[in-house]
């Protein structure tokens, strides 16, 4: 019996329970647990996941979002709250000491691409500074345990073939740059103070949830809904690795509970995909098909600063973490379809808004 499978079993676990089952209650209940970026789009799975699993769930919340899954579904009244930027270090120091935080999940970050391309100074602010900020505080606090940081895919820039953990991080614009910094500090943290830290790089989430509607799978969703052709921003012609926002919670949750049985794990960046790349027209098509719908996309061409292959190569993850993906693309699609069809529903005047805007 290896060494991380009796350290699983001596808290009730097996090897691959956290990843088939998204966490395990037994691991996460009463834990003292910070999320950072709570309200945004993976951070309200999360804190749902966490929530479901008896975790004492603590949010660092800067801009109230009514908007936000976090806040519509009534979650965020179950969580502590404090209200702040992540870049204020102090802050951090304070909530993870006043809290005795034992797990930080750290999400907040700037997500946009072209909000990243427009205003720079205050992504990499976020992005970067946010980043050492966390990790500063955690590593002047002796409770934090854990930590994990979430970067990106883009972090590796525009390299050939799929990426594995080890392939050179290279962003190149102001988005990718963030998280390639924001990469590198996370594992100088651990390489230089043994700061039990793990990195995540997943492809793009999509999910319900996300309102974000430049992003093609909320846009799309939304444009057939009130019977508009969905717009393309760039040629159709980029591929991406697209990973359902649960399964996204699912392979946060099962990190933090690794570096609890294996802290050789601290440093270590872990890419979560399901190996299924496809092209952003495909995608597109995919969603049409779901949802019947005889519209064709409107290929505009007009994206910037974009890469134009990107797929991640996740057999790291699933040797050493046990992980797997719970959903296919097909099966989340539907998922994601039916949580915007409901929220529309739900908000008739959010539907009837976009089609006045629609003209």
């Amino acid at each position: 019996m290896g060494k991380r499978q009796r350290a699983l079993e001596g808290v009730g676990l097996s090897p691959v329970e956290p990843a088939r089952q998204g966490g395990a209650a037994k691991f996460w209940t009463d834990r003292p647990t910070l999320v950072t970026g709570a309200t945004g789009f993976a951070g309200s799975w999360l804190v749902e996941r966490l929530h479901e699993l008896g975790a004492d769930t603590v949010c660092l919340v800067r801009d109230w979002s009514p908007q936000s899954n976090l806040v519509r579904t009534g979650l965020i009244d179950t969580v502590k709250r404090v209200r702040g930027d992540v870049c204020d270090q102090a802050l951090v120091e304070r909530v993870l000491g006043e809290y005795e935080v034992d797990t930080v999940f750290h999400l907040a970050a700037q997500t946009i691409v072209g909000i990243a391309n427009r205003n720079p100074v205050s992504t990499l602010k976020s992005n970067i500074e946010g980043t050492w900020s966390v990790l500063e505080a955690a590593r002047r606090s002796p409770s934090v345990k854990q930590i994990v940081v979430a970067s990106s895919d883009k972090a590796y820039g525009d390299a050939e073939g799929r990426y594995s953990e080890d392939t050179p991080l290279r962003g190149l614009h102001p988005y990718d740059v963030s998280k390639s910094c924001a990469d590198l500090i996370a594992q100088a943290y651990a390489a230089t103070y043994k700061l039990p830290v793990t990195i995540t790089r997943c492809g793009n989430f999509y999910g319900g949830g996300d309102l974000n509607w430049n992003r093609i799978v909320p846009g799309t969703i939304r444009s057939v809904l009130r019977g508009k052709a969905p717009v393309i921003r760039s040629d159709g012609t980029p591929v991406r690795d697209y990973l359902y926002v649960k399964d996204g919670a699912a392979a946060y949750i099962t990190l933090a509970e690794a570096m609890a049985f294996n802290p050789d794990l601290g440093g270590q960046a872990f890419n979560f995909s399901n190996e299924s790349e496809i092209t952003v027209l495909e995608l597109t098509r995919l969603i049409l098909r779901l949802m019947r719908s005889p519209l064709e996309p409107e290929i505009r061409n007009q994206a910037s600063n974009e890469i134009g292959y990107q797929a991640l190569n996740a057999a790291k993850a699933r040797e050493t973490l046990g992980w797997k993906p719970m959903f296919n693309l097909e099966q989340a699609m539907g998922q994601t379809i039916e949580w915007y069809t409901k929220f529309f529903s739900d908000s008739p005047t959010q539907l009837q808004r976009a089609k006045q805007l629609a003209g």
